[in-house]
This record gives structure tokens, C-alpha cells and sequence, in this order.
């Protein structure tokens, strides 16, 4: 069991996260992570207080294999509805594949740890979502939490970070990430699989602004030292990588 903060927990260990937020006896699920994570799901929201009648909503951060996990179980077996942005609907109902680029170093023990996860935790084969609602840009949902939607493209067309200031947090996906899945490096840094990495680089710059003191990725642990910071050191590590300065783009 693992609580984030006051209203907020999460589910797994942190290589691959889905989050519970709790608003006044009712539940958001950020991101469904793991099919496997199913069978956590009761324990966790009992640790919160709350069951499975209490959940009124999945909202994704993108439509990504490790992060739709269980959310077609949970709609299919008990009506929950199922919300993503409009730029990944296709992609979350299984219409179109996702495309990706590898940027960076590969070490094997790191991504031999990823598989092993994907075997043991049912990612190699995750059912497609049969119904989705869709949001857009800057819109307030009408769920659990409210979370306000910041699109966020480039990891995937239809990334998007949910800030909910109720909780001061920033729910961010894998817009930024605290653990690359392929290295095993730690601290705020852009995901190693991005459609396209450019634009994924250029989209830390609509989280300008932001106020939020936690950051929660879909990848690593919980970043506390603020929006800006995480947006800096993200930065940052991209440029090191590329070799150029770490200026905001376009």
C-alpha cells in the first residue's frame, strides 16, 4: 500500500504507476497501469477508505499499452467510464499502433527489469478500450478531483499532464519522468520513447506556470520540489543528451 499524499494513492512500486485520487468519497484512477494491478485495486482503496462502488472515474494521461493496463476490465465489469484526449482516442480503442523513437543509451539489467515486469504483471497482451469519452485542451473534467487538462504532445499525440490545485499536484504522465525505464536513471528527464521526442521537448513549456508543489509521473517516484524545478531539470538532462543548452523550444 502506498500513499502519495493526503487523498492520493498509488498503485505499484513505482516502474510503472496508476494513481487513486479521492475527493470527498469519490475516486478518480489516473492512469490504469498494469492489467495485474486489478487485483491490488481492492486492498488500495480499502487503505483509502473506499471500495470499488466509490470509483466514478478512469481518466488517462495517454493512451500508451502501460498505462491503459486494466481500464477496459474495470468499464467493461463495472461501468466505469473511461476518459482520454481526443488526439489518443484511436490509439486507446486499439484503431491505430503506437509509434515511438528510442532516444539514449540502453543498459540491459534496466530493460531486462521492464520486461520482466511486462511478463509477470499481463502486459504483453492488454485489451484495447471499447468506448473512451474524450476531452480537449484546458478543460476542466467533470470527475473526482476536477483535474484541469494541459495537452501536452509529443510523448504521444494525445499526452496531456491533469492539474488538480485542490490537491497541489500536477499529474503528469510521461510528459516528464523521475526513472527512465532503460537506463534506470533517476531525476526528472523526458521519457526514452516519445513519438516524437522534438515536440515532446517543445510541450514543457505549456507546464510554465503551473502551480503545483508535487509531480506525479507515470514512470519513478513522486517529484516534490515543484513544477518549474521538474520542468528545469528535464531540461536540462535533454540538452546534456543532444549536446546544446537547455533552452525552452519554441
Amino acid at each position: 500500500m502506498t500513499r502519495i499524499a493526503t487523498g492520493i494513492h498509488r498503485l505499484g512500486s513505482g516502474l510503472v504507476n496508476a494513481y487513486l485520487l479521492d475527493d470527498a468519497g469519490s475516486v478518480t484512477i489516473i492512469d490504469a497501469g498494469a492489467p495485474a494491478y486489478w487485483n491490488d485495486l481492492p486492498t488500495e482503496l480499502a487503505a483509502m477508505g473506499r471500495s470499488l462502488d466509490d470509483v466514478r472515474a478512469v481518466v488517462l494521461t495517454h493512451a500508451h499499452q502501460d498505462h491503459i493496463g486494466f481500464a477496459e476490465r474495470i468499464r467493461r465489469d463495472r461501468g466505469v467510464p473511461v476518459q482520454v484526449h481526443e488526439d489518443d482516442a484511436a490509439l486507446a480503442r486499439g484503431e491505430v499502433k503506437s509509434s515511438g523513437q528510442q532516444a539514449g543509451p540502453l543498459r540491459p539489467v534496466p530493460i531486462l527489469s521492464f520486461l520482466w515486469f511486462s511478463i509477470t504483471h499481463g502486459m504483453l497482451r492488454i485489451p484495447p478500450i471499447k468506448e473512451v469519452s474524450i476531452f480537449g485542451d484546458g478543460a476542466t473534467l467533470d470527475v473526482p478531483g476536477s483535474p484541469r487538462v494541459i495537452a501536452v504532445p509529443g510523448h504521444s499525440p494525445g499526452s496531456a499532464a491533469l492539474h488538480v490545485p485542490s490537491r497541489d499536484t500536477l499529474f503528469i504522465g510521461d510528459a516528464i519522468v523521475t526513472k527512465a525505464v532503460t537506463t534506470g536513471r533517476t531525476g526528472a528527464r523526458l521519457s526514452p520513447f516519445s513519438s516524437d521526442p522534438d515536440q515532446a521537448l517543445a510541450s514543457l513549456a505549456r507546464l510554465e506556470g503551473v502551480a503545483a508543489s508535487l509531480v506525479l509521473p507515470g514512470h519513478g517516484e513522486p517529484w516534490t520540489s515543484g513544477v518549474a524545478a521538474a520542468i528545469d531539470e528535464a531540461r536540462a538532462t535533454a540538452a546534456e543528451a543532444i549536446g546544446r543548452p537547455p533552452h525552452p523550444v519554441g
